[in-house]
């Protein structure tokens, strides 16, 4: 689904790696530096390793929303004794590393072939609804209509705190969006806001497996 937005994209590697991401994305995409990125975008997205958290640029997302699609693997990120003892989500450490900036949770709950084939227009009865989370109403207001134009619609499940609801190991967290059979190589299936409120209800702390 072409929504229209201007995209810039960086990396760790540099702009001269993401050559063929961008032709493949077309005409309103390039690629920049990390520090060049953030000070472009409105929305900005951040998807990095949790334990690399600490590199996102400060200063260019001052102001800014930023929509933070992370999760926590400790046998990726190492163990991180605040979100071991549940006193923090991952989305509140990006928040306190971000002074300034208005992070939004979102993304982090589904399987990214699925992003693209589960989007419907507006109106369409077979939409799907993705979880956000958020300490600023209107921060939550943007990323709602961002993702109304990507073609979902947004749960608001309240402050940065309440983000563990769809962290790894809820029962929000993609196997929702695989569909009946559980394959996530599939095509996926629609969540709606009811089947989304049911797993959010029956979501359980993030516990390392």
């Amino acid at each position: 689904m072409d929504a229209g937005h201007d995209v810039v994209l960086s990396n760790s590697r540099g702009p001269e790696t993401l050559g063929d991401l961008v032709a493949s994305l077309g005409p309103h995409a390039r690629a920049a530096t990390a520090d060049e990125a953030a000070a472009a975008g409105d929305l900005v997205v951040v998807t990095v390793p949790l334990k690399n958290y600490r590199q996102v640029p400060v200063e260019p997302l001052r102001g800014k929303v930023v929509i933070d699609t992370g999760n926590y693997y400790p046998q990726r990120d190492g163990q991180i004794p605040e979100l071991d003892d549940e006193s923090t989500t991952t989305s509140e450490l990006l928040q306190t590393h971000l002074q300034g900036a208005h992070v939004v949770k979102a993304f982090n709950n589904i399987f990214f072939r699925h992003l693209g084939g589960l989007a419907r227009p507006g109106g369409s009865p077979e939409r799907s609804v993705l979880p956000i989370a958020g300490d600023d109403e209107a921060a939550k207001r943007a990323v709602a209509d961002f993702l109304d134009s990507i073609g979902y619609d947004a749960s608001d499940v309240g402050p940065l705190a309440e983000g563990w609801r769809f962290q790894r190991d809820t029962p929000a967290y993609v196997q929702p969006y695989f569909g009946a059979d559980g394959d996530h190589t599939g095509p996926g299936a629609q969540v709606t806001a009811d089947v989304l409120a049911e797993k959010l209800a029956a979501a359980r702390r993030y516990r390392d497996m």
